[in-house]
């Protein structure tokens, strides 16, 4: 299935797409595409559903594709070329860091440009929702708390990241830097998470092209290492890191976003995204 939600910011409903590419309302069936709805038991009740019996909706905005995120847990420097590019060494376990969830924007809203900013860059990353609580669990158990996956674009601005001080999460943080979506698709959809093609071009220009097949730490264990460390809620995000290319990678000079480029991005089997950069507001 894909899952997702349709309307305007703050006021999206549920819904999914068809197999004819159709939006379905959902919201006289659930709420929201949050909480238990992620649960096996959740995610089967809207399985059974006949999708033409649920009303058609026009097209228009999509917002991200899960409500009421708990926590958008990132994971750092998890493609080997990647780190390299940024002058680090591969790490031996996984960096992470967080996300404000205020950062979260639906999949092709506008992506601001922070007051101050000087290196806003750009990741495509793979998405990894989850659907039931998960504590301390092993690896070989890990994908059943995964209710699926989605696409993200984890947006930077580097030197908030790493010239003002602390740790990396006001750099990831500033409102818009969360896009996420079109949808939600469901994981018995995507039977290998370690097999997607990733890309991303900016102004037309293809900047990243990747694999997750080449993680340094794959889904499975990510979210099992994830969970000894802190307990993983229906609804939480995790971004598993970028392939290379990202612009501060450029050689011989870095590559930057400024106001008025155009960002695509995409996943195998997860739909794509489309952004216009603009000075941030108020």
């Amino acid at each position: 299935m894909k899952l997702l939600r349709h309307g305007p910011k703050g006021a999206e409903r549920p819904a999914l797409r068809d197999a004819g590419g159709v939006i379905r309302d959902l919201s006289g069936i659930v709420p929201d595409i949050a909480g238990s709805v992620l649960s096996p038991e959740g995610l089967a009740r809207l399985a059974a559903i006949d999708p033409a019996s649920l009303p058609a909706l026009e097209p228009g905005r999509l917002g991200a594709p899960v409500g009421q995120v708990g926590k958008f847990i990132c994971v750092g420097l998890n493609y080997a070329d990647h780190a390299r590019e940024t002058g680090k060494e591969p790490p031996v376990e996984p960096v992470l860091f967080m996300k404000a969830t205020t950062a979260i924007n639906g999949p092709d809203d506008p992506v601001e440009i922070p007051r101050d900013a000087q290196k806003t860059d750009w990741e495509v990353e793979l998405g990894v929702v989850i659907g039931t609580r998960a504590k301390y669990v092993r690896e070989e158990e890990a994908l059943a708390h995964v209710a699926g996956y989605c696409l993200v674009n984890d947006v930077s601005e580097r030197s908030f990241q790493s010239e003002r001080g602390g740790q990396w999460t006001k750099g990831k943080s500033h409102d818009t830097f969360g896009p996420t979506g079109p949808w939600l698709v469901t994981r018995d959809e995507i039977p290998d998470p370690q097999n997607l093609g990733l890309w991303l071009e900016v102004d037309g220009v293809r900047r990243q092209t990747g694999n997750t097949g080449t993680m340094i730490f794959g889904v499975a264990f990510l979210v099992s290492y994830i969970s000894r460390f802190m307990t993983l809620e229906p609804g939480d995000i995790i971004a598993t890191g970028t392939p290379p290319g990202v612009g501060l990678g450029i050689k011989p000079e870095p590559v930057f976003l400024r106001p008025g480029q155009t960002i695509t991005l995409g996943i195998d089997g997860l739909g794509s995204q489309r952004q216009l950069t603009i000075p941030a507001g108020a």
